[in-house]
């Protein structure tokens, strides 16, 4: 018999994944929200997925806001950190090119990959809210280390606004997979073909073959 903390222990092995109770906690409210919706999930429900008690639950996360918080962030540290590392390249190392392809790369991947298509949720009002103020200023951020490694990228002397920057066109793709996704339409390539789409765009077409492997250096050294 295994024990999920104060509450009820469990007469299983636990059988979602995850190493602790509140990492089962979160992948069952990642499922239930995204397959039935945040507002009609109860933690009741979510405790029930993981087979312990509502206390139990309680013990791990105060609210289910909470929880929600917990999964919005897990979607953009990862890209986040990964973009940090990259702009913090010195400038010899890596093109301007590879460097945003790199980051969008990554960041697709890591929507593409997940358990559970968690990107959806940002389309939830309760998201836009300062309850959670960390994930958005998380998502901004990375938002803006897309903009200040596309701004290498404008030919000197323009002066392209934070709108339509290369750096924001990249983002922006790189977000549509989570709606790609959504639809069922997500493949194995979606990452990369949103990470060349936005190259492409900037007009880097000819140079994508060794941008594309630039790129991959630089994951398989950072990532």
């Amino acid at each position: 018999m295994t024990s999920a903390g104060p509450g009820r222990p469990r007469s299983q092995e636990p059988s979602r994944p995850g190493a602790t109770a509140r990492d089962e906690i979160l992948d069952a409210a990642a499922e239930l929200f995204t397959t039935q919706g945040f507002a009609t999930t109860s933690t009741r429900s979510i405790a029930d997925a993981v087979g312990v008690r509502q206390s139990s639950l309680y013990h791990h996360f105060k609210t289910k806001d909470d929880i929600l918080g917990d999964l919005l962030e897990g979607t953009v540290l990862a890209g986040l950190e990964f973009a940090r590392a990259v702009a913090a390249l010195p400038p010899a190392e890596g093109e301007a090119g590879s460097r945003l392809h790199a980051v969008a790369l990554y960041d697709g991947t890591q929507l593409c990959s997940a358990r559970w298509n968690l990107g959806i949720l940002y389309h939830l009002p309760e998201a836009r809210s300062g309850r959670f103020a960390r994930f958005l200023a998380d998502r901004q951020e990375l938002r803006n280390l897309y903009r200040e490694l596309g701004a290498a990228l404008s030919p000197a002397g323009t002066a392209a606004s934070w709108q339509s920057s290369p750096g924001d066109l990249a983002f922006r793709l790189v977000e549509s997979l989570i709606n790609l996704r959504a639809d069922g339409m997500a493949t194995p390539e979606s990452a990369l073909q949103a990470a060349d789409a936005g190259l492409i765009l900037c007009g880097l077409a000819a140079e994508l073959p060794a941008i594309r492997e630039q790129g991959a250096a630089l994951i398989a050294r950072l990532g």
